[in-house]
């Protein structure tokens, strides 16, 4: 498997370990802001999952194809209904939720052939190549993870939750 491609599954893989151990925190911890004013833990997993369904279902089958990509959502739109679904849903959906989206996603990276991850694309204006496009989803994730790990250690929950 090309280098860039498993580097980027093998994150997802990792993503799917650490948002399964939330599962075995508290219902209060599971929604504790990661400051005060700001989003819980519970929010910042949950916000996760339209995302990657919008580059499952918006942007992988059109990158390499002549049509033009679907246009982006409203990225306030997304996280805020997102958000919103993830503080009426249970923990165990919301993380059901995760897994499946990720898996679906790993799924599709399987699928594409290693040329493709070398084959550069635009976006906008921005030309990039599938390891760019999804390293920068990576990013994004461990930003999150690590808000999270913090928190966490913070109210007690875990000592250290590996997301890497």
């Amino acid at each position: 498997m090309y280098h860039d491609k498993h580097q980027i599954i093998s994150h997802y893989e990792r993503s799917i370990v650490f948002v399964e151990s939330l599962a075995n925190i508290t219902e209060e911890q599971w929604r504790t802001p990661l400051e005060p004013g700001k989003w819980t833990v519970a929010e910042v997993i949950g916000h996760l999952t339209p995302w990657d369904e919008f580059v499952l279902k918006q942007r992988l089958p059109f990158l390499f194809t002549e049509e033009s990509l679907p246009k982006g959502p409203d990225v306030e739109e997304i996280n805020t209904s997102a958000a919103r679904d993830s503080r009426t849903q249970s923990k165990e959906e919301t993380i059901a939720n995760f897994i499946k989206q990720k898996q679906q996603l790993m799924d599709a990276l399987y699928q594409i052939v290693d040329k493709q991850w070398q084959q550069p694309f635009t976006i906008g204006v921005s030309e990039l190549t599938l390891y760019s496009y999804f390293a920068s989803l990576v990013d994004h994730d461990l930003h999150h993870f690590s808000q999270v790990q913090r928190v966490l250690k913070n109210v007690g929950a875990i000592k250290w939750i590996s997301s890497n």
